[in-house]
């Protein structure tokens, strides 16, 4: 599997701004998708943002215009820089990394973004 390692994450005022990292080393599978999910405490787990190899992107709507993913510099890495926060953005976010059609995928091990009001 593909460790996946994320940082970025933290305590913030509401309005305020947070940039996420993810990079994936070790790859044994050609990466198609960087995505970055999140959990809150009772909901399930849902997409924020993720990114294809061709720089295709995809995000909830909860988050557009708020949040930009992108792809760094180094192979194999993805930023979430996000603006505006709000309380509701509070929750676990997890870098997802993914084969196409997701025939293989790995997960990190989640980053705690806390929104204060």
């Amino acid at each position: 599997q593909v460790p996946v390692v994320e940082s970025g994450g933290g305590l913030v005022q509401a309005g305020g701004s947070l940039r996420l990292s993810c990079a994936a080393s070790g790859s044994i599978f050609s990466i198609n998708t960087m995505g970055w999910y999140r959990q809150a405490p009772g909901k399930q787990r849902e997409l924020v943002a993720q990114i294809t190899s061709g720089g295709t992107t995809v995000y909830a709507d909860s988050v557009k215009g708020r949040f930009t993913i992108s792809r760094g510099n180094a192979a194999n890495t993805v930023y979430l820089q996000m603006n505006s926060l709000r309380a509701e953005d509070t929750a676990v976010y997890y870098c997802n990394v993914a084969a196409l059609y997701h025939t293989r995928e790995a997960w990190g091990q989640g980053t705690q973004v806390t929104v204060s009001s």
